[in-house]
């Protein structure tokens, strides 16, 4: 995958980063307060082991220092070593979520009908993504998984959230992903998943955008994490990322 040099504009927050598909800046969205989140600062991403040694030069110049790898440690496969001021961390959503919640909700992953059953029932996860972020290096950082789509959209879900974005801005941010991820399963020569994902929706007469706004409908970011184990330092600290 030959591609040009990382390119972005206010309008575009879409980041290239040679070997990745599904790359954004979490800057320039509206808050209910009117403000907009920093650039620069987080980037959600697909699976970066995948990224060629011009990839990591254009992660590098974004000013990304911390890598919060989503998936379990299995899954890391990388094409070429971490370069060395990059620092690597894990926080296996999947893992973290256990197999009672998988035998429940297992039949919703890959559909945004999965992110409010996690939030609800795996806030320990969530507490230790916020964590993990608020103790991260001085520096830009980016969270990925394989698609950039399930387990890193609950991730930019709850940061936007925790920053007070608007839902509209977090809803459409989500949607951005399924234009970007789909090429993959051909390039991997695997079934479009998108056909079971349409069809788990409209079993249960939703669609995307709604189960979206569904998983936000009274969802209180800073109580809730409070309640999961969050001190206030680090919640603030994790909203400092995000709003200047």
């Amino acid at each position: 995958m030959s591609r040009a040099h990382e390119q972005t504009t206010t309008e575009d927050r879409s980041l290239v980063w040679d070997g990745c598909l599904n790359v954004r800046d979490l800057g320039g969205l509206r808050t209910t307060t009117g403000a907009r989140t920093t650039t620069r600062s987080i980037v959600r991403a697909d699976n970066l082991d995948r990224l060629t040694a011009e990839g990591w030069d254009a992660l590098l110049d974004h000013g990304v220092r911390t890598v919060v790898d989503l998936r379990n440690i299995e899954e890391y496969k990388p094409l070429l070593p971490l370069p060395d001021d990059v620092e690597l961390i894990r926080v296996p959503l999947d893992e973290l979520a256990g197999p009672a919640w998988w035998k429940t909700y297992g039949h919703l992953d890959g559909t945004p009908l999965a992110l409010r059953p996690y939030l609800d029932h795996c806030p320990h996860a969530a507490a230790e993504l916020i964590t993990t972020i608020a103790g991260a290096r001085p520096g830009g950082l980016v969270v990925h998984c394989g698609a950039g789509r399930d387990r890193t959209g609950l991730a930019a879900l709850l940061l936007l959230a925790l920053a007070g974005v608007e839902p509209a801005e977090i809803v459409a941010d989500y949607l951005l992903s399924a234009p970007n991820v789909r090429p993959l399963y051909g390039m991997l020569g695997l079934p479009d998943q998108y056909r079971r994902i349409d069809a788990v929706l409209t079993e249960a007469g939703t669609t995307a955008e709604e189960a979206l706004h569904a998983a936000l409908d009274g969802f209180e970011p800073t109580g809730y994490l409070l309640a999961a184990g969050v001190d206030r330092a680090d919640l603030a600290a994790t909203r400092a990322r995000l709003i200047a």
